[in-house]
C-alpha cells in the first residue's frame, strides 16, 4: 500500500448571505445550493420569507451516508 492519498477532493464553498452558500464540486457543471429549511430554519431563527429554503449540509451528509 502507498502512503499517498488516492484522491484529494477539490471543493470550493462560497458564502452568499446568511445561511445561503454555493458549493462547487468536482465534475458538477453547476454549483450546489445549501441553506436551511423547516425545523432547522426555525432552530436558527432564520426567516424563510427573506432566505429561500434549500437543503442543508446535514441533508447531503445523510444522503451520502445512506447512498
Amino acid at each position: 500500500m502507498s502512503d499517498q492519498p488516492v484522491y484529494i477532493s477539490t471543493v470550493r464553498i462560497e458564502r452568499i448571505k446568511g445561511p445561503y452558500r454555493r458549493a462547487y464540486l468536482p465534475v458538477e457543471t453547476e454549483p450546489v445550493a445549501f441553506g436551511v429549511h423547516s425545523q432547522i430554519a426555525e432552530h436558527y431563527g432564520t426567516d424563510l420569507t427573506i432566505h429561500e429554503p434549500h437543503a442543508t449540509t446535514l441533508d447531503y451528509l445523510v444522503a451520502a451516508t445512506a447512498g
